[in-house]
């Protein structure tokens, strides 16, 4: 049996991303004055909700699965078990640890074994169902009669489940991503006209919708279907981000971020990139990366959402105040991710040949 390459890839970023959400906001370093595990000793914390231990445990089930995915086929059964459950063990003390240096946020044992529990679910669900999924099973058939074969595939297709992920963020414009004023400290403007606000969120929502669907078919099959598969891509993200409102807002708002804006850009980015799948595949990479380019200098320049700055002050706060800043470095990075990797496939010789749209 074979390794699969994808594994790899989603546990690499998966990890990368728990770290971050674990250790946001990192700002205010301070020395605690005591020993940073000393909260393995300490007593329970005196309040519990069900939802912080929801959240550690779920949070981890990912983790300890593509752990055990990602080191199938030199580890299997309790070999790979162990090895997944043992390097979330390290990784949460170390994290909770480091917990103890940051004002914002509280060290807990409870949280350190809540995370251990949900590693070793997910880890004993890997070594039981990830080499049906990734490697023999439907999964696997899917991904190598849709798209061509090879990591830099793989890689990839890591690239448009994070342009998914980035669409859980309601505060951001349609399919908008790469805003970086909140990293680099600049100042939104202020007292543009409505007019202006519609523009730049169909330009925004267009081009960034056209260069993710152009990329997905740069990675497809030369038998598989394109276009039925931008029209996945986008029906998954309208989902997603109708989901992402449904939990923050109450059900007659599930569609606010249906904006005058969000539909003239979802109706030039559909038509468009259904159009420009017929181009040569060099030309769709070179559309698609000029299409990234203008995107991000676009949604730098977009004025706040009047209509939705109040209405979703709690995704900036609270329960969701991790998420929020997990969301939003990915938004911030994935345009610049996404150019690098459009050089790099460029460069790359992909096995199999071109597809037809």
């Amino acid at each position: 049996m074979r390794g699969s390459p994808l594994a790899r890839i989603l546990f690499a970023v998966f990890a990368a991303l728990t770290v971050y959400a674990s250790l946001y906001p990192m700002e205010g370093w301070r020395d605690p004055g005591v020993s940073p595990f000393a909260y393995l000793t300490a007593p329970w914390p005196r309040h519990i909700t069900r939802f912080d231990v929801a959240v550690n445990i779920l949070g981890y089930m990912p983790y300890g699965f593509l752990a055990a995915a990602a080191l199938q086929p030199r580890l299997r059964g309790a070999a790979a078990f162990f090895a997944a459950t043992g390097s979330a063990l390290v990784l949460t003390l170390i994290l909770e640890a480091l917990q103890s240096y940051l004002p914002a946020r509280i060290a807990s044992n409870l949280d350190a074994m809540c995370n251990l529990l949900g590693a070793a679910l997910g880890a004993a669900a890997g070594v039981r169902y990830a080499p049906k999924l990734l490697v023999e099973g439907p999964f696997a058939r899917l991904r190598s009669s849709a798209f061509l074969p090879g990591g830099v595939v793989d890689l990839g297709l890591a690239l448009m489940g994070l342009w998914l992920f980035i669409q859980l963020n309601p505060t951001s414009l349609l399919f908008g991503a790469g805003d970086l004023r909140e990293f680099v400290g600049a100042r939104e403007p202020r007292g543009e006209r409505p007019e202006f606000f519609i523009t730049i969120e169909a330009l925004t929502a267009a081009a960034n919708l056209t260069a993710a669907s152009l990329i997905l078919s740069s990675l497809a099959a030369r038998a598989a279907s394109v276009r039925l598969q931008i029209a996945f891509l986008i029906g998954a993200a309208l989902i997603v981000r109708t989901a992402a409102f449904a939990i923050l807002m109450r059900a007659e708002n599930v569609f606010a971020w249906l904006t005058h804006g969000a539909q003239i850009g979802l109706a030039i980015g559909v038509a468009v990139a259904l159009t420009a799948v017929a181009l040569p595949r060099g030309l769709r990479m070179m559309l698609a990366t000029l299409l990234i380019m203008a995107a991000t200098v676009l949604v730098n320049l977009a004025p706040p959402n009047p209509y939705l700055a109040a209405s979703l002050k709690v995704w900036q706060q609270g329960h969701f105040l991790n998420f929020n800043g997990l969301t939003r470095l990915v938004s911030a990075l994935w345009p610049f991710a996404s150019l690098g990797y459009l050089m790099y496939l460029a460069g790359s010789r992909p096995r199999g040949e071109e597809q037809k749209p």
